[in-house]
């Protein structure tokens, strides 16, 4: 048997481990950005085996496999589960220094109990063991919510969703709060006018509205998220694959809107400007409905093409964009709060390099007759939530901004077994903060770093997003 995840795990020093043991491991975790299905959480899903559990719907996995030389019929193709697991067990000994590595075994420690290093000598084991655990009531989904320690939780909604299991869920009275979040790129994504008409199709009916120009589409987007608003949402989330601003008038709007309902192609003037103009509509109803705004920018999609034909869209060929952000974001930004109706807002870079960038937004942006942190930099995300880049985020705004007010770490998966990354950066975050202390770039004060680790990891996010206001 290995030892390999102990109490101790990624804590050096003294001043670490008491600040892990001491404050963060006991905390609650609000999960306030995530890929969970109210519709599993609700029905109380059972998973039948841990490659279910583990890679029937993520492409960090899949990407891992690959990378080893994986054939896809052992990934997404039609090979059994087990044959699927014993694929993975051979592709983790070759991931030492990925942050799979850390969450796998982190995740066999603290759902399966479970200490043998996964490999192909383990497989069986390994297989056998957590299977049986996934029989037991214990391991159906409410329950591993529960035992992860979950207080609230935001699910990611499609605009059109009709939230008919959050609805569910709160009459069930699940002890874990689970509220939706606005996800709004299908809105701004109007390159492809003939998809985009297909939008405004469903809107219509949703909404029993007729959209025949921007101001009615502009109405229908207030009802959608008047809907959501009465479901309990208090996020919103919008993708930015490139960062886009054009000033517009009108006129010019309803023109675009025209080409658009009858399938003529847009220009890119035109559709920066679609773009700017809904997204200072998305902002002014967020506000209003004291919602916090999500951004998550750098995204450049389903870069293979065969791929893509073969295997659909969101199966792990993404990655890093490099365009430039800073002066159209500034401008979106700064459009919304000249007319005070910038609501709190999270910012996310996938690009490590656009880090620093953001710090420095968020600076300028930052309202003192708001409340602490109203804007700020998201949490090392996609491929930056690993040690490395959990990390250079922290430092980054400690560096440019108020790491104090920082309102933590969230899953962003599909698995409700990724909820062991809050150990994981928790386990960081006390590293970083205890090794600044044995360095004497800290005071040994307990009351400063009980206060900046309880706040990080818990209450900076429980008083942002106001989750117990919520109906």
């Amino acid at each position: 048997m290995s030892t390999f995840i102990h109490s101790d795990f990624l804590l050096q020093g003294d001043t670490a481990k008491r600040l892990y043991h001491d404050y963060a491991s006991i905390l609650p975790i609000v999960d306030f950005h995530n890929h969970l299905s109210a519709e599993e959480i609700y029905l109380n899903k059972q998973y039948e085996n841990i490659t279910q559990a583990w890679l029937s719907c993520d492409h960090y996995l899949w990407r891992a496999m690959r990378s080893n030389g994986v054939d896809e019929h052992y990934i997404t193709g039609a090979a059994s589960d087990h044959e699927k697991f014993q694929k993975w067990c051979e592709t983790v000994p070759y991931l030492i220094g990925n942050p799979i590595y850390h969450w796998c075994h982190l995740e066999l420690k603290k759902y399966f109990d479970l200490d043998l290093v996964i490999k192909p000598e383990n497989c069986e084991k390994i297989w056998l063991h957590c299977n049986e655990k996934l029989k037991q009531d214990s391991h159906r989904f409410q329950q591993l919510l529960m035992d992860s320690n979950a207080q609230s939780l935001c699910t990611t909604d499609d605009p059109l969703c009709d939230l008919t299991f959050h609805e569910k869920l709160k009459a069930s009275g699940f002890a874990v709060q689970v509220l939706p979040t606005f996800r709004a790129d299908s809105l701004l994504e109007v390159e492809d006018t003939y998809s985009f008409n297909n939008l405004l199709d469903k809107l219509t009916l949703k909404t029993n509205t007729e959209i025949k120009c921007f101001a009615s589409y502009a109405n229908a987007l207030s009802l959608r998220v008047a809907y959501f608003a009465k479901h309990g949402c208090r996020l919103s989330d919008l993708g930015l694959k490139t960062v886009e601003f054009a000033n517009y008038t009108s006129a010019e709007l309803n023109n675009t809107f025209d080409k658009i309902k009858s399938n003529r192609p847009l220009s890119a003037i035109e559709i920066a400007q679609f773009k700017t103009a809904t997204f200072k509509v998305l902002g002014e109803l967020y506000h209003q409905n004291n919602w916090s705004m999500q951004l998550h920018i750098g995204v450049l999609t389903n870069v293979n093409k065969r791929r893509l034909e073969a295997l659909g869209g969101g199966t792990g060929f993404s990655v890093m964009s490099d365009n430039g952000i800073a002066k159209n974001l500034s401008q979106l930004l700064s459009m919304l709060d000249e007319q005070r109706q910038l609501p709190q807002t999270i910012v996310y870079c996938l690009n490590p390099k656009d880090s620093p960038v953001l710090g420095s937004i968020i600076g300028a942006f930052q309202d003192s007759d708001a409340q602490p942190g109203k804007i700020q930099l998201g949490s090392a995300w996609w491929f930056n939530d690993h040690k490395a880049g959990m990390e250079k985020q922290l430092q980054d705004l400690a560096s440019l901004g108020a790491l104090g007010r920082f309102v933590g770490m969230l899953t962003d998966s599909r698995s409700v077994l990724s909820f062991s990354r809050h150990d994981y950066f928790r386990r960081i975050l006390c590293n970083l903060i205890g090794s600044w202390v044995d360095c004497g770039e800290l005071p040994q004060d307990e009351q400063l770093l009980k206060q900046s680790i309880e706040n990080i990891c818990y209450l900076n996010a429980k008083k942002y997003f106001q989750f117990s206001k919520s109906v």
